[in-house]
């Protein structure tokens, strides 16, 4: 199984911004697209970003683009989370995935591999 590993969270006022960091175990990654997705306090799980396996095509959730950037970086089997501009309702604890495929996808149940969460606090 592989292993996703994110790092990069913290606590940050309205406006700021944090870069995110999610690391793969194994070599495999560059088969996988990838994804971010996102759980605040009394909130279900949802989509931020996707990522396909070379990093050709992104796709964000209408709540983030143009404020979030995705990104890979192939040789150092990781994926990255650019966010800007941040706001309270950007609190939640943010997680990477990896798909046995090369195009990500917006449903968290089509992910086969996950990392342990980074939290993202936005105060104001």
């Amino acid at each position: 199984q592989v292993q996703l590993v994110e790092s990069g969270g913290g606590l940050v006022q309205t406006g700021g911004s944090l870069n995110l960091s999610c690391a793969a175990s194994e070599r495999s990654f560059i088969m996988y697209a990838m994804g971010w997705f996102r759980q605040g306090p009394g909130k279900e799980r949802e989509f931020v970003a996707g990522i396909s396996s070379r990093g050709g095509a992104t796709y964000y959730a209408d709540s983030v683009k143009g404020r979030f950037t995705i990104s890979r970086d192939i040789a150092k089997n990781t994926a990255y989370l650019q966010m800007s501009t941040l706001e309270p309702g950007d609190t939640a604890v943010y997680m990477c995935a990896a798909r046995r495929q090369s195009f990500s996808s917006s449903y968290a149940e089509h992910y086969d591999y996950w990392g342990q969460g980074t939290q993202v606090t936005v105060s104001s």
